[in-house]
């Protein structure tokens, strides 16, 4: 079970969040998080739904990669230059109205490589998206 933050350093994640443009125009907020985890979440907006009147998969993706990256910074104990490099993701029923909550966390952290998972459920717990990513350390 992941450890505790601490408030000081969830005040850093925050404020790390509050530094991304993009996670700011789709209005992805931190919930909470604990070393090597980290939930977010994102309300449903119209601008950010489909045709159909659903949360738009790339939102949804949106959403997960940002928690994925948080679930990262959670665990660091100084400054590091990360990316993704690839992100599956499993939706598995539609969201129509409230909100998306993403929970992350790194599986298994290499020397160059970070493995992470992801589930997404919506305001009543249901199980929305399942998701894996893996990032790559970069040089600094």
């Amino acid at each position: 079970m992941p450890e505790e933050i601490s408030g000081e350093h969830f005040e850093r994640l925050r404020a790390v969040l509050d530094e991304v443009p993009f996670a700011q125009f789709l209005g992805i907020e931190l919930v909470t998080a604990k070393h090597g985890s980290a939930t977010l979440r994102l309300a449903l907006r119209r601008d950010l739904i489909q045709n159909y009147g659903l949360l738009h998969g790339g939102a949804m993706a949106s959403l997960i990669d940002t928690a994925t990256a948080f679930a990262i910074v959670s665990q660091l104990t100084q400054p590091e230059k990360f990316t993704t490099v690839d992100l599956n993701v499993n939706y598995l029923r539609p969201i129509t109205e409230g909100s998306a909550t993403c929970t992350a966390r790194v599986i298994r952290a290499g020397k160059r490589i970070l493995t992470l998972a992801a589930e997404v459920h919506d305001d009543a717990g249901n199980l929305v998206a399942i998701a894996l990513s893996t990032y790559i350390r970069l040089a600094s």
